[in-house]
């Protein structure tokens, strides 16, 4: 029997997504690594598992899995196709709801023009909860990749982010230095790498690469991560347009420990049913 999905995707960053909310489905990482796959399978950055909820007070539980099998904690692009998800498939008839991930609840809201607003929750900048190896909380770091000195902003949106600026995001070296950040040793969990391209006081452009994943047309959480960290260094002004290859996002955040909020589009691509290799 086939299993039933929905391709999604907000800002060309695309998911495959599945209603187990009356049924719990598992999967296996190859299963994972096949839906992924663009040419065997479906096709996607991640694969998102709408859930019923586990804790009072929140409408779903909500579980992501990069193209590589592994699952991870938060994705903003994500968050907003499953309100889309949920309300286009008849799981709930509100505008609010309230979803818990695996680092917390954020709060997600369908706007009049179709967009979904996320409420990511407040930046994480300590570095041993990022997790990132510092002595302490700066502004910035120095860290060695091939003999070479960068320097980057650490921070977490329920996963761990590096952010560096860059005069071009086009000639950015995105594919040969995102898989050398993603995996520095000073980040133990690894880290999504953004590119950040500062165009005036609330514009700026960026390019992800993913961890798990590569390079994505557009990440949520990298969104905000290139948002704070612009603002926290002075090149920024809250509220952020952030441009991605696949759209554009609009940040806004008050400042430290308040929110970060995001808002983009959310669209429906297509449904299908797919056979997974069994495992």
């Amino acid at each position: 029997m086939g299993l039933k999905f929905t391709k999604m995707q907000g800002a060309g960053n695309d998911f495959v997504v599945f209603d187990a909310t009356r049924r719990p489905l598992a999967l296996a990482p190859a299963q994972i690594r096949f839906l992924a796959d663009r040419r065997f399978g479906v096709g996607c950055d991640q694969v998102l598992l709408v859930e019923a909820p586990r804790s009072p007070g929140t409408d779903f539980y909500y579980r992501i899995f990069n193209a590589d099998g592994g699952e991870v904690r938060q994705c903003g692009n994500g968050a907003r196709c499953l309100a889309r998800f949920a309300r286009e498939r008849g799981l709930t008839e509100r505008d609010e709801i309230r979803v818990e991930t695996a680092s917390g609840v954020i709060a997600l809201r369908i706007e009049p023009d179709g967009t979904v607003t996320v409420d990511m929750g407040p930046p994480v900048l300590e570095p041993e909860n990022v997790p990132f190896v510092a002595d302490g909380r700066a502004p910035a770091y120095t860290v060695d990749v091939n003999l070479t000195k960068l320097e980057i902003s650490a921070l977490s949106m329920g996963n761990p982010h590096a952010v560096l600026r860059v005069d071009d995001v086009d000639t950015a070296p995105v594919a040969t230095l995102g898989p050398l950040l993603e995996r520095h040793p000073r980040f133990p969990e690894g880290a999504n790498v953004g590119f950040l391209e500062i165009v005036e006081r609330h514009r700026a452009r960026l390019r992800v690469h993913e961890r798990g994943v590569g390079e994505t047309l557009a990440c949520g959480t990298g969104a905000c991560a290139a948002a704070v960290a612009g603002i926290l260094r002075g090149w920024l002004d809250s509220p952020v347009t952030i441009v991605a290859r696949g759209g554009e996002l609009t940040l806004r955040w008050p400042g430290e420990s308040q929110s970060v909020w995001l808002t983009g589009p959310a669209v429906t691509v297509f449904e299908g049913e797919i056979n997974l290799p069994a495992v």
